[in-house]
């Protein structure tokens, strides 16, 4: 039976530069207040995606601080209020891609379903901000939005999917093989299907549209392997400050060049961020540089986000930290 009235689990209300998923709250609370309403006023697009919409790019990627509330919560009202629109959506996630089968069997469960097989799919032991409670809330929100009817779907793109790949870009320098398998598994899933947009959540080292220099090597970043610049719009996050969860050494403690860094080395934790002087407005998007400053040429422009707070582990494993010391590298 086609679903006429499609309810959309979205944000319907915004405060203070910061979205209603990022109130004062567990997440539960967030799930238990969230209000399902009818129509595009219930994802209203932010400001500034016109000027994004302007350009046409195929992909629209946004490069994140992981480990915040604010940031999934923003790409889901991007996706949502594209989707009620009749827009045909690709959300990727820095998930890792010999993950994403599960990913797409869990995406073909029912609501019931779908959050306990989701976090089967490589989420346990994960304190590197990536696996957060905000990544799996995103990602119940866009299987609402895919159970309801619209035309909207996910891919997990991190890293090589198979020997065989990378065995192929083996011969990139640096982090370049890394950044080659991004790339590419993302424009696969987004080939299968004629979307019209392909939104990117990931690290913003992998979103910046210049060569890195890291470790003595220097190589390309998933961006610039992606598509052909005009085809992709790269938007930096900017915040007011506050926290975000990762993980960091913990006070005191120097690695050496012969020293493996281990769990215990770690403090996975809601730690300080910087930010600029807060601008009092809604989460918006800006091609460009925030008012007063200036450009940064890695990105053609921002999302900004407010105060962010950080968001823990979504599987909460005390002790197994084994993905910790990737939050480490870039």
């Amino acid at each position: 039976m086609k679903i006429t009235a499609v309810a959309c689990l979205c944000l319907v209300a915004q405060f203070a530069g910061t979205s209603a998923w990022a109130l004062a709250g567990s997440f539960d609370d967030h799930r238990a207040r969230a209000i399902r309403l009818d129509g595009r006023e219930a994802c209203p697009l932010p400001e500034g995606w016109n000027a994004v919409a302007a350009r046409n790019p195929r992909f629209v990627i946004f490069g994140e601080t992981h480990g915040t509330q604010q940031a999934p919560a923003f790409v889901g009202d991007v996706a949502c209020a594209l989707a009620v629109r009749g827009k045909r959506i690709l959300v990727a996630v820095e998930h890792s891609s010999t993950d994403d089968a599960a990913f797409q069997a869990a995406w073909r469960l029912p609501a019931a379903q779908f959050s306990e097989a989701m976090k089967r799919a490589g989420w346990a032991g994960r304190s590197d901000g990536v696996a957060s409670e905000a990544m799996l809330i995103l990602l119940e929100q866009l299987h609402q939005l895919a159970q309801s009817g619209r035309s909207i779907d996910i891919v997990a793109f991190n890293g090589t999917k198979d020997e065989a790949q990378g065995r192929r870009l083996a011969h990139l320098p640096g982090q370049g093989p890394h950044e080659a398998a991004q790339a590419e598994n993302i424009r696969v899933a987004a080939a299968a299907r004629p979307y019209d947009h392909v939104l990117v959540l990931v690290g913003s080292l992998h979103a910046k549209k210049r060569v890195v220099q890291h470790s003595g090597a220097m190589f390309e970043t998933m961006a610039m392997r992606l598509g052909s610049p005009p085809a992709v719009v790269s938007l930096h996050m900017e915040t007011a400050g506050g926290t975000a969860w990762n993980c960091q050494l913990k006070p005191g403690m120097i690695p050496g060049p012969d020293k493996r860094i281990t769990s215990e080395d770690l403090e996975c934790a809601a730690h300080p961020i910087s930010g600029h002087a807060n601008l009092r407005r809604k989460p918006f998007i800006a091609l460009g540089a925030l008012p007063g400053a200036d450009p940064n040429p890695d990105y053609d422009g921002v999302f900004w986000l407010g105060t962010v707070s950080g968001s823990p582990p979504a599987v909460k494993e005390p002790g197994s930290r084994e993905s910790a010391a990737q939050s480490l590298k870039p």
